[in-house]
């Protein structure tokens, strides 16, 4: 039984409780026992599964589809390993053949020079996104702008490199996964300022609108790396949050911003960080952490004088 306050009450009693009945397929009033749904269709498998070798054994579907992909997985993949369904392995005598299979198998899967570069943009996006341990949301929105641009022609006179990293900035950003510029360009090997021109570009043509990255975005993960607590960490953002509303966040890098915060937070709960560290973990330099600590200070009551 359940309580839905958005649905319509029953007609009879005007109750909203709600009684599922799995077996006959119906939803039904709690209270006077009238059927307002019924034959509702069961998307799940009709089968159960109690362990991880049960639901192995007994599905019969593929992954689901997916745009990291440049065919979204809808193809047919032999697996690199020598192993059959049930786990057992292949003989010696029928390894070649496998090779084979595997080897044709990848030539087959990609039909022309432009299936090939799809597929090589993508794989570079996956292998940046696992250097920068991206969740899987990122790598599919990322695959998507990606995508966009091929469709639009983008892709011409530009490295793919470069746009598959611009791609997983305007990702990052939209998905609310801030990474800075340095970070994308370091695990791509791209230089900082052609993701940046490509990014403006993609952004340009594809009318994707971001927002400004907020310094709180990064408190989190930077305060992870540090090894500062939770309360620290939600001071820093309450400082931030008053840096905000005094406008003193405004045409300053958030990344300094939040370097800066958190520094202020580890002194006021006693697990002091030394400049260098949070500069070293935030990608700025000490003279900036400073500059914003001046200006936290003397206009945030940040709750004691350092």
């Amino acid at each position: 039984m359940f309580i839905d306050d958005d649905v319509e009450p029953c007609p009879v009693c005007n109750s909203t409780e709600r009684k599922i009945d799995n077996g006959r397929a119906e939803v039904t009033c709690a209270d006077c026992g009238l059927v307002l749904e019924e034959n509702l269709i069961d998307c799940g498998p009709e089968w159960r599964a109690f362990d991880h070798e049960q639901r192995d054994k007994r599905t019969r579907v593929g992954a689901p589809t997916t745009n990291t992909i440049h065919d979204r997985g809808l193809s047919t993949i032999i697996d690199w390993r020598n192993k059959d369904i049930y786990g057992r392995e292949i003989p010696s005598g029928s390894r070649a053949q496998w090779h084979r299979l595997r080897k044709w198998q990848r030539r087959i899967r990609i039909s022309g020079a432009g299936e090939r570069n799809l597929a090589f943009a993508l794989s570079e996006i996956d292998r940046f996104s696992s250097r920068l341990s991206l969740p899987r949301s990122v790598r599919e929105d990322a695959s998507m702008i990606y995508r966009g641009a091929v469709d639009k022609k983008l892709i011409r006179g530009r490295s793919i490199e470069g746009v598959a990293a611009s791609s997983l900035y305007a990702a990052c950003r939209r998905c609310k996964v801030p990474r800075t510029l340095d970070e994308i360009a370091e695990a791509s090997d791209v230089t900082k300022k052609e993701v940046g021109r490509t990014y403006r570009f993609l952004a340009r043509e594809l009318k994707i609108k971001l927002p400004p990255t907020s310094p709180t975005d990064y408190i989190p993960r930077f305060a992870t790396k540090l090894g500062i607590s939770g309360e620290a960490e939600s001071k820093a953002i309450e400082i931030i949050e008053e840096a905000m509303k005094n406008d003193l966040t405004s045409g300053r890098g958030p990344t300094g911003v939040a370097a800066a915060a958190l520094y202020i937070s580890s002194v006021l709960f006693g697990e002091r960080k030394t400049q260098k560290e949070v500069a070293t973990i935030a990608g700025v330099t000490e003279v900036t952490i400073r500059n914003r600590y001046k200006e936290l200070t003397e206009k945030v009551d940040v709750g004691v004088c350092i």
